[in-house]
Order: C-alpha cells, then sequence, then structure tokens
C-alpha cells in the first residue's frame, strides 16, 4: 500500500534559578529619609516634575534596591500612562530586577507586554511568575517556625498572589495561541510548561506543542513523540496526545510500534464515544482518525478483514467532516479491498476518493490503475 503521509491525520489541535522564591514586596520604612521624599513626590501634582523627582530619587538612593526598584515601577507607570509603553517596559524591567518574584511588577509588565503584542516578553514575565509562585512552597523554614505555621505561612503568601498567577498563566496561554512563528510557539511551550505543569490549559498546550513539532511546522517527529509521551504521563486520557502517538507509531518501523498504535488507536474509540448522542465534532473527527489507524495497523499485521470494519467506521464520521481524513480511509478500504480480490467494491471506494482534491488522490488514480490492468490481464488470459 503506498504510503500516506501521516500528516494528514490531524484533527486537533527552565529556566530561571528560582528554585526557592517568596512572595516579594517593596517596603520602605516609614519616617527614613526615603519615605520622606516619597511623601513630598507625592504631594506634587505636575506629572512632569513629579517624573524629574522620581528621577533624582533613583539617584539619590541608589544604594537601597527597594527603593530603586519602587522608583523604577513608579516611572515606568508614569511611561504606561503617557501612552510611552517601550520606555514603561524598561523601567518596569528594572524594576523587577530588583524585585524579581514582585507580583504586582510582573502583572503591571505582562499588561504592557500585552499591549505592545510582545509574545516573547509575555513569556518571560509569565514563566516568572509561574516559577516563583512554584518557590513558594520551596522557601525554608523560619528560625522556630512550627510545621503548621509554616504551612499556613506558604497558604497565606500562595493566596495572597493566585489572582496574579492565575492573570499570568492565561495570558502566558493566549502568547502562545498568538505567536506565528512556530519556532518561538515552541520555545514559549516549553517556558509555560515548565512554569505551569498542572495548568489548567495543560490539554491546549499540548494540542500546540503537537501541531507545532508536526508536518508543515517544524517538523520533529523524536521531539514530538517525546512531548507526547510526555503529556500521556501527565494526562493517560488526553486524546491529541493519543492520536497524535497512535498515528505516529502506525508508521514507524520498530516492531513494537503497531502493537502500540493498535493500543492508542483503541483507547481513542473508547474515550471518543463517537456513538453517544451527546459527542460532538471534535470527538467524533477523533474516533474517525483512530479507526482508520486502526484498520491500517490492522492491515500491517496482515488482518486485512480485520481492518475493512475499521474503515467504515472511519469514514461514516469523517465523511462531510475532514476532507483529507476522509480520503485517507477511502484510500486505505479501497487498498484492503484490492488485496482481499474484492475489486468492485475497491472501485466504489477508490472512484469516490479521487473526487477529494488533495494529497490522496493521485495514489487512488494509481490504484484504480492497478485495478484497471489487472481485469484487463484476467480478460486476456
Amino acid at each position: 500500500m503506498k504510503r500516506i503521509p501521516w500528516c494528514v491525520m490531524w484533527v486537533v489541535f527552565a529556566c530561571c534559578l528560582l528554585s526557592v522564591a517568596q512572595v516579594e514586596r517593596i517596603v520602605i520604612a516609614a519616617g527614613t529619609p526615603e519615605d520622606q521624599a516619597l511623601q513630598e513626590i507625592t504631594k506634587e501634582t505636575d506629572s512632569g516634575k513629579k517624573l524629574a523627582m522620581y528621577q533624582d530619587f533613583l539617584q539619590k538612593f541608589s544604594s537601597n534596591p527597594a527603593a530603586v526598584a519602587y522608583g523604577n515601577w513608579q516611572v515606568s507607570q508614569y511611561y504606561q500612562t503617557a501612552g510611552d509603553l517601550p520606555k514603561a517596559l524598561e523601567y518596569g524591567d528594572k524594576a523587577l530586577a530588583g524585585s524579581p518574584h514582585n507580583f504586582d511588577i510582573l502583572v503591571s509588565q505582562a499588561t504592557i507586554a500585552q499591549t505592545l503584542k510582545d509574545d516573547g516578553k509575555i513569556t518571560e514575565y509569565a514563566e516568572k511568575g509561574g516559577l516563583s509562585y512554584q518557590g513558594v512552597s520551596k522557601q525554608p523554614k523560619n528560625e522556630g517556625e512550627s510545621d503548621q505555621d509554616f504551612e499556613n505561612r506558604v497558604a497565606s503568601d500562595k493566596e495572597s498572589v493566585k489572582s496574579a498567577h492565575d492573570f499570568l498563566e492565561g495570558v502566558g496561554f493566549n502568547a502562545i495561541a498568538d505567536e506565528k512563528d512556530a519556532k518561538k510557539r515552541m520555545a514559549h511551550i516549553e517556558r509555560f510548561s515548565a512554569a505551569f505543569p498542572n495548568s489548567q490549559y495543560q490539554e491546549q498546550v499540548s494540542q500546540y506543542a503537537m501541531y507545532t513539532l508536526g508536518p508543515g511546522q517544524l517538523n520533529d517527529p523524536a521531539r514530538l513523540v517525546a512531548f507526547g509521551e510526555k503529556s500521556l504521563a501527565a494526562n493517560p486520557d488526553s486524546l491529541p496526545a493519543l492520536l497524535l502517538l497512535s498515528n505516529y507509531y502506525v508508521e514507524d518501523s520498530k516492531p513494537t510500534s503497531i502493537a502500540k498504535a493498535v493500543t492508542y488507536a483503541q483507547k481513542v474509540v473508547t474515550l471518543a464515544k463517537a456513538n453517544d448522542p451527546a459527542a460532538d465534532r471534535a470527538h467524533k473527527l477523533s474516533a474517525g482518525v483512530a479507526h482508520s489507524t486502526l484498520g491500517y495497523a490492522y492491515m500491517k499485521q496482515e488482518k486485512t478483514a480485520a481492518a475493512i470494519p475499521e474503515f467504515k467506521s472511519a469514514g461514516a464520521l469523517l465523511k462531510g467532516e475532514d476532507d483529507l481524513a476522509y480520503a485517507t480511509s477511502l484510500y486505505r478500504l479501497g487498498y484492503a479491498y484490492a488485496k482481499l480480490k474484492r475489486a468492485a467494491e475497491a472501485r466504489d471506494v477508490l472512484n469516490e476518493a479521487v473526487k477529494i482534491p488533495g494529497p490522496v488522490q493521485q495514489p487512488s488514480r494509481d490504484l484504480l490503475d492497478k485495478l484497471a490492468a489487472a481485469a484487463g490481464s484476467a480478460k486476456a488470459k
């Protein structure tokens, strides 16, 4: 059987040294020269003069990391209000350098980066937020602190920044979805996955990863399969990962691969529940592709008779829904009929397959020509 590229089977589509972190807040002690200077700045109503005062503040208290972080953040907010977003981002990064686990600054920076449509910077801030959030649980106990007090403190710290964490997780995912460059998108995915290992968007991120690593994008099968297996380890019922792996293994030459393809495809059929009245289009398409893959695997195992019902089930689910996947199931069914010398049935399905534009058209024509030649040869005898 002529090999149909497995790309036609697509249906649905760290790091930083932040191992120990605490939720950071900028604190300027009351009554200090820094505090007094800030009070004077607050009284100023002219925004231009206030900016100049913050610049003086930064120079005067340059040896105080908290003051520098706060001053830079205020300057960032000034430029953000003034509409100079690149400058706002620049000063915000300076503030973040002095207070790297500060969720208020991270959210502010991510918001500016969103407006600038800078997916790389959005991913950077989301990653820092996710890793900082993970680091809260890894912070050391204070001297003399009981286990219960430590757990309560960690829980309180996490709760205090949860909304910021969730915001950064959301914008990080949106950056993945928005990125048009496949290489950059995959870099975003890897950074996001490390920062948010239990993300509410885990399934969608897996789909983007497998699409990005697949044919037509980066076309990196080894990396794609590694990501798919990792996704399955985290979620054994992931339909995108199961489909990906079944389609890959059915084409793989290793002796154990066909058995894996059968196992994964059967699981998709079971999970998709395509015959359930409540099944949506995505689940029906998933089941259709899985039936086609399963039939193809049976043919490779020389179980052609068992393959035919699978191809028929695939066709029934894919017709009118996905032309490429439907044409593939027809070609495979036609080949199976031809192999069993059921030429009339083979011609029927192949004549339907050649009407569908795409990469399966020519192989279907070629097989029809072979059937015609074989029929002519038989008559000649």
